[in-house]
């Protein structure tokens, strides 16, 4: 991409991005990558880059390990490594082994599955493949720990056989003189050292001449003296012999080692890239989690379509700070190419240049980007920017003089394909003259199908945008109640400067506002007050419809509740009517296995009695008496449903349950604790304690 000036990355703010995604970065690779991170213009690369990060985001926020364990720097060990004659040391192998394993582990990790569900991911390793011979190659002639094996060839086991034996021959007579020696007191409380690999015994000084010898040295304070015994001086040769022999052998076995594995140093290589890669895509997957950046769809051209956008930095800063980020909604497109943005100073209207400019740098370099997952972002192949003061010392330059340089070459080289940025478009000079000289600017760059924003004060631009196809107007909402900005971007209206508003609210004297007011031309005066008029009542109309909004929110939270109530109430009777059906057939099982026993009982009985009809007459009796309980009980719960209980007391005339055999009466005459009651044909008398007053039960929708 082009950029103008070369300090446009600056501007926009892009270095401190790429400062926060070196954080996320565990490698070299990773790191190299942030720092030599260009703005590309070609579709397939962002699309590619934007996929692999937000497949890789899904994979963190979904809690998937992505094995990436092996950040070491091994690059120079990999390019020794490919040099002919070299050779590499067993901590180098071992290191090489890890990129081995971490690599290995990246390839199982993309099955047939994970290929198809993670397709950009897996076209980092599309073009490679893992070599499992070469960890056999490494674990052929080295340890776990990098060690050259024993049976890495005959002759270091040879050597070695013999330096076992040689050592455990050494340590027998070692331990022989140093018990001699400690029962005539010449050694010290250390008794025994290592010089130079040889095994010498600390000696008192003043005895050192009592021991026949090497002397290889004394101590700093010369009161010991480290002497090698004469009996040991010849096994020691041997030994030190046998140790130059292991290491010339364990050197010829790595340099052949490094020899078979030197054609492979480019697949090595290959490998590092890879792991740096995936880590590169995980850092930016850790800052688009940060910025709460999405992935938006990509158009192959101009077009600006943002839904709940956010300056990633300010973002973050108010993330930390714990305060509101207010997101900005924004369309250009082939109809509407340019915005011009208007409204008081400090109101966020430069913020609001900067959230559109940055967020296209990041889209471009392959960063998702903190905007709505339905907002469409084009490519662009320029992007030019003119914000603040650039007034140039070194060629004499006013501000005025360097901004209209800068649109200049603004003109001269802006296409369909460029988008522009320009703070204050004429300002720096007269008002008029430099309003007339913005509005020819303006119609030029709309001439040549740019898109861009462009803000101003200049009052002949608000009325441009109204009748040049192609400019539209936009305003940063204003709270003139409380002088604050609302950091809101309305399109499709101009906005007041809120100048007479600031100056009255701030306590300047009124003879002074009134007096500016009379120097300035009626309809430029007119027209800002009915712009701030109607931005105010703008404001107020979207104040009632988010209260309803609200409103809306909450009824249907509180329908929601009452739906779950009824719900829960509804469920709770099915719950108690099932359990009282269970509890009914559980009684009724109890009952039939009951049944079961004594009829079993019985017919056992009766197989034994001899008298058949006595056992009979028992089975007949409960068999009967279970028919008349189940009758009764029919019967009672007829009743039951016809009649309900008082808790009156019984008079004559009034209807009574008789509570032992559940019948139903009319009491015709009480005599003491008893009463006569009237059942069908037949009176009978019954005590009052075994009576219940009732009266039928009205049912519903008759009478």
């Amino acid at each position: 991409m082009r950029l103008y000036p070369d300090s446009a990355l600056f501007q926009l703010e892009f270095d401190k991005v790429q400062n926060l995604l070196v954080h996320h970065c565990k490698t070299d690779f990773a790191h190299q990558a942030t720092r030599d991170l260009r703005i590309h213009t070609h579709i397939s690369y962002i699309e590619l880059a934007l996929n692999q990060t937000h497949e890789f985001k899904l994979l963190i926020q979904t809690g998937q390990h992505f094995p990436i364990d092996f950040t070491q720097n091994i690059h120079k060990d990999i390019k020794l490594l490919g040099i002919p004659g070299a050779s590499l040391t067993g901590e180098q192998y071992n290191l090489i082994r890890r990129l081995l394993d971490n690599a290995a582990d990246i390839f199982r990790w993309f099955d047939t599955e994970r290929r198809e569900a993670f397709p950009a991911l897996s076209q980092v390793i599309k073009e490679s493949y893992y070599e499992k011979s070469l960890r056999e190659m490494i674990d052929e002639v080295l340890d776990e720990v990098g060690q050259v094996k024993d049976t890495a060839s005959e002759e270091l086991r040879d050597i070695r056989m013999s330096l076992f034996r040689k050592r455990n021959e050494l340590r027998r007579i070692f331990d022989r003189i140093v018990q001699k020696m400690n029962k005539q007191g010449y050694l010290s409380d250390i008794e025994e050292s290592f010089i130079n690999g040889r095994r010498v015994l600390a000696v008192f000084a003043e005895n050192k001449r009592m021991i026949k010898g090497v002397l290889h040295g004394e101590s700093d304070t010369r009161q010991t003296a480290f002497i090698e015994p004469e009996e040991t001086t010849g096994l020691n040769n041997e030994i030190y012999s046998l140790e130059n022999a292991e290491r010339k052998e364990v050197y010829r076995i790595l340099r052949q080692l490094t020899a078979k594995l030197q054609p492979f140093a480019p697949l090595m290589q290959t490998y590092l890239d890879i792991i740096g890669q995936f880590d590169f895509i995980r850092a930016k997957a850790r800052l688009a989690i940060d910025m709460n950046a999405n992935l938006p769809t990509v158009v192959n051209k101009a077009h600006i379509e943002l839904k709940k956008a956010f300056h990633p930095l300010l973002f973050l800063y108010n993330k930390q700070s714990g305060k509101e980020t207010i997101p900005l909604n924004i369309r250009l497109d082939d109809k509407n190419r340019i915005l011009v943005i208007s409204g008081p100073n400090a109101g966020g209207k430069t913020v609001t240049m900067k959230t559109i400019g940055l967020n296209q740098l990041m889209l471009q370099a392959g960063l998702l980007v903190p905007v709505g997952g339905d907002s469409v972002m084009g490519i662009f192949k320029q992007l030019f920017i003119h914000i603040g003061d650039t007034q140039s010392l070194e060629f004499e330059l006013s501000t005025y003089s360097a901004h209209l340089q800068h649109m200049k070459y603004f003109i001269e080289l802006a296409n369909g394909k460029t988008l522009f940025f320009i703070d204050e478009l004429g300002s720096g000079s007269d008002p008029n003259l430099g309003g007339a000289f913005a509005e020819v600017i303006m119609e030029e760059l709309a001439h040549k199908h740019s898109m861009g924003v462009v803000t101003t004060h200049y009052l002949n631009l608000k009325v441009m945008a109204n009748r040049v196809p192609g400019v539209i107007n936009g305003a940063m909402q204003f709270d003139e109640e409380k002088l604050a900005p609302l950091y809101r971007l309305v399109v499709g209206k101009p906005g007041s400067s809120y100048t007479f508003s600031i100056a009255e609210r701030i306590g300047l004297p009124k003879k002074l506002i009134e007096k500016a007011k009379k120097l300035v031309d009626e309809d430029h005066f007119k027209l800002d007050t009915l712009l701030n008029r109607t931005e105010q009542d703008l404001q107020r109309v979207e104040s009632k419809e988010r209260e309803l909004q609200k409103l809306m929110k909450e009824n249907e939270r509180l329908k929601k509740e009452m739906e779950q109530v009824l719900d829960k109430e509804k469920h709770r009777q099915q719950v108690e009517l099932l359990r009282q059906q269970n509890r009914i057939k559980e009684e009724q099982i109890n009952y039939l296995k009951e049944m079961e026993r004594k009829l079993k009982h019985m017919v056992i009985e009766w197989r034994k009695s001899e008298n058949k009809d006595e056992v009979v007459r028992l089975i007949h009796a409960l068999l009967f008496k279970q028919k008349e309980k189940a009758t009764a009980e029919k019967k009672a719960s007829k009743i039951d449903q016809k009649y309900i209980e008082l808790s009156d007391p019984i008079g004559e005339g009034d209807q009574v349950k008789m509570k032992k055999n559940r019948q139903v009466g009319t009491v015709k005459e009480i005599r003491g604790k008893k009463a006569i009651v009237q059942v069908g044909l037949i009176p009978i008398t019954v005590e009052l304690a075994d009576l219940v007053k009732v009266e039928e039960r009205v049912v519903e929708g008759v009478g």
